[in-house]
Parts: structure tokens; C-alpha cells; sequence
């Protein structure tokens, strides 16, 4: 009756469009008033203060800053240029362009939403010039955008270790070093189903470029000049994961060198960033920030009532009553993961499925941290997947199409994307590899 009350009455609130941290909120209070009377809000605060009070989640808020700095000193672009002398002139080459700049800003921000809005004002225009339909563009970005949360830095395994950790140590050291390989396969599968696409289009003779685009082989020159310029930006994901995994700070201490590097290089890169330049970096971090711990904080108390009401330990055993086979299981798992992931976010995910489905994982002796890079690679793929995936509405506003026509465009790179989920799932050692080569615990 609590399960159903709890869940029922979220979901009822998601479908109405109520935002998913007033839904968690709603939903939790009620099952407390209805379990302990009045007396039940008084846990409320209390869970929802000391959710958020971890020296873990300060890294969040000073992630976000830095990626905010970063897409207002033009790092951005500056990569994206780089990439261009190395790649642009062949014929696929703005595919390619898109794709590593998305990676490289994905190991600055830790955010899908936040890659998309740097790079998609700059690359989505860009891809239109060189043929592409728009909705095509706006689609690639998206999705390549999606890696944010799978590439470290990633605020998505920072919050996976938190939830986590009140079952089973999980470092973010390890989790962090665990995402790289799968992030790196997400690109290539876009790679491919973005070359697929572009060459169904000119089968079709749907595939246009306009006369007078610019395929010139850059110079050595320009290649040299290019990357003296993209430095700076290179170099950001070299200090916080040399740092982190040389010894030198934590992730949490990491996140401000970040911020305190993004600023040194504004100001040198822009000599125009004034201090009401910084004013708003820091008031756009505050709200972003203000967003998520809204939602870990309401999430906090949904967790609660889950675990305390034993209502995880009852949908664990349900799930491993219809079946003990763990291949059937891991798909099962899956699909839920993949449905949830397209009508809620990320960090509510966590809250409320990482407390059901962990126990499931250990009783299958799955590795905790393989556990965490498959569900967030899920997750990534809910950020392009309609209706409410927050990175397509991102790139539609940019590339001005409307959600339909952007849907339509992302179904190869979703194809590509649980193709890249499946090899995950079932070859642990995809996310093990490089942890293990380096001996991160």
C-alpha cells in the first residue's frame, strides 16, 4: 500500500508536469503524514538538511561554477577551432569536430545540458553549412552532449558514490576512471550512426552542401597556432584527474582548483571579463546549483521512506522472484532504467532506484562500480530521449527546430547509444579496465 501510494502518487504528479523535485516532495510528504500523522514532517528538514550537508556534494556546486566559467571565457569555441585544424577537411569531419569537443567540454562541465548550450551554438550551424538537416545537427549535438555525465569530472558518479555509499563503499576516484572507456565508445557509436545517417541522406539525394565551403587541409601552422589557443582548455581536464588520481587533492578539492584555474585563464583569455561579467557567472552557477540540490535534498527524503518502509527490500525480492537467470535480470534492469531515464532526471533516478536495485547487483556479485557506470550510461541516454530528455530541448532552441522533428533526428544516435549500453552491461571490464590497470579502489 506504501509502494503504491509513494510511486503512484510521483508519477501521477510527473505526468502532470509538476516539477520532479516538488513531485519527490508531494509524493514523500504524504506517505510520512499518512504513515505518522503530523508528527511525520518533523523528519522532513531534518533528512533534507543533512542530505545535502556532505563534504562529498560540495564538489557539485564548484563543478557547475567551473563549467559555467568555462563556457563564458570562450574555451568553447577555442576547442572547437582546434579541432577543426585537425579534422574539419575531410568529408565527415565536422562529425568528428562535434564529437571531441564534446568529450573535451563533457571533462570540463561534468553536465550534458551545460555541453550542449557551449558547443551547440557554435557546431550546430556549422553542421547545417556542411549539409545536414537541422534536426540531424541538433540530434548529434544532444547526444553527444549526453557523454557530460559519463566522462569525469561527472557530477552524475558523485551523487551514484553518496547514494551508494550507505550500502557499500564506493570511491569516485574509482567510478570516475571507470567512465572513460564508455564514454569514449558512446562517441564512436555517434561517429558511426551520424555517418550512417549522412550517407542514407545522400542515397536519398537529401544531402546538400552548399558551393564555396571551405575543405582546405589546415597548416601545420594553423594546427600549431589552434592548439596554443585551445591550451588553456586542454589542459583542465589534465590537472583535476592528474591531481585527483596523482594524490594531490580530492574530487571535492579538485572542483575548486578548477574554479580558481577557469578563473585565472578568463581573465587572461577575455581581458573584458569584468567583474559584472563574473557577477552573473556566479548568480547562472547559483541557480544551476540551487536546481540540483532542490532535487537531491527532496530526493533525500523519497530514499527514506523507501528503505525505512522496506519497500526497496520488497521490489528486490519481487524482481529476483520472476527470474534468477542474471542475463534476464541485467535487461530487466535495463529497460526500467531506460524508461525512468526518459521522464526523470538523473539525480532522482539515483535516489530512488540505486536503494531498489543496488542489492539486486550484489546478490548477482556485479561489481558496484560497473553497476554505477551502466546505470549512468542509462541515465545519459534518458538526457536525448523523449519527452523530457533536458538536452534536446536545449538543442532544439538552438537549431530552432521545434521537439518532433528533433525526436525523429535522434533515433539513430539512441540505437547507437543502447548498443554502447548493452557491451557495458555484459562486459564488466569495459568500465573495470583502466580502474584496475591503475589500482584506483
Amino acid at each position: 500500500m506504501m509502494a503504491l501510494m509513494l510511486f503512484g502518487l510521483f508519477f501521477l504528479l510527473v505526468f502532470l508536469r509538476v516539477p520532479i523535485a516538488i513531485s519527490l516532495g508531494v509524493s514523500s510528504i504524504a506517505v510520512l503524514v499518512y504513515s505518522s500523522g503530523i508528527f511525520g514532517l518533523e523528519m522532513v528538514t531534518d533528512i533534507m538538511y543533512t542530505s545535502v550537508a556532505k563534504f562529498t556534494l560540495l564538489a557539485i556546486p564548484f563543478f557547475i561554477l567551473a563549467g559555467v566559467i568555462m563556457e563564458h571565457v570562450g574555451i568553447s569555441k577555442r576547442l572547437i577551432d582546434f579541432a577543426q585544424t585537425l579534422v574539419g577537411h575531410r568529408k565527415s569531419g565536422i562529425i568528428f569536430v562535434t564529437v571531441i569537443v564534446a568529450i573535451f567540454f563533457a571533462a570540463i562541465s561534468g553536465s550534458g545540458p551545460a555541453t550542449v548550450a557551449a558547443i551547440g551554438g557554435i557546431l550546430i550551424p556549422a553542421m547545417v553549412k556542411n549539409g545536414y538537416k537541422k534536426e540531424t545537427a541538433g540530434a548529434l549535438v544532444a547526444s553527444s552532449g549526453a557523454i557530460g555525465i559519463v566522462i569525469p569530472p561527472s557530477i552524475a558518479f558523485i551523487v551514484f558514490a553518496v547514494v551508494a555509499g550507505d550500502q557499500i563503499p564506493v570511491t569516485i576516484n574509482r567510478l570516475f576512471m571507470a567512465g572513460v572507456v564508455p564514454g569514449i565508445l558512446m562517441g564512436l557509436a555517434f561517429v558511426v550512426a551520424a555517418m550512417i545517417v549522412r550517407y542514407t541522406q545522400e542515397k536519398k539525394d537529401a544531402f546538400i552542401i552548399p558551393g564555396g565551403l571551405d575543405t582546405r587541409k589546415a597548416t601545420g601552422k594553423e594546427r600549431w597556432t589552434a592548439f596554443l589557443r585551445a591550451l588553456p582548455g586542454l589542459m583542465i581536464p589534465v590537472i583535476i584527474l592528474g591531481g585527483i588520481y596523482g594524490g594531490f587533492f580530492t574530487p571535492t578539492e579538485a572542483a575548486v582548483v578548477a574554479v580558481v584555474y577557469g578563473l585565472l585563464v578568463g581573465m587572461f583569455m577575455n581581458r573584458d571579463n569584468t567583474f559584472k561579467k563574473i557577477y552573473r557567472i556566479f548568480i547562472e552557477a547559483a541557480l544551476q546549483t540551487a536546481v540540483v540540490m532542490i532535487i537531491v535534498s527532496a530526493a533525500s527524503v523519497f530514499a527514506y521512506i523507501i528503505t525505512t518502509e522496506q519497500i526497496a527490500r520488497d521490489i528486490s525480492e519481487g524482481i529476483m522472484g520472476l527470474t534468477t537467470n542474471p542475463i534476464i535480470i541485467l535487461l530487466l534492469v535495463n529497460v526500467l532504467l531506460l524508461i525512468a531515464g526518459a521522464f526523470i532526471d538523473a539525480i532522482s533516478a539515483y535516489y530512488i532506484f540505486v536503494p531498489i536495485l543496488l542489492p539486486i547487483m550484489l546478490f548477482l556479485e556485479v561489481d558496484p562500480t560497473v553497476f554505477g557506470v551502466f546505470m549512468t550510461v542509462n541515465l545519459a541516454i534518458g538526457l536525448f530521449t523523449p519527452p523530457v530528455g533536458l538536452n534536446l530541448y536545449v538543442a532544439a532552441g538552438i537549431s530552432k527546430t521545434n521537439i518532433v522533428e528533433i525526436s525523429k533526428g535522434v533515433l539513430p544516435f539512441v540505437v547507437a547509444a543502447i548498443i554502447v549500453l548493452m557491451m557495458v552491461t555484459y562486459i564488466p571490464a569495459l568500465s573495470t579496465f583502466l580502474p584496475d590497470l591503475l589500482n584506483i579502489k
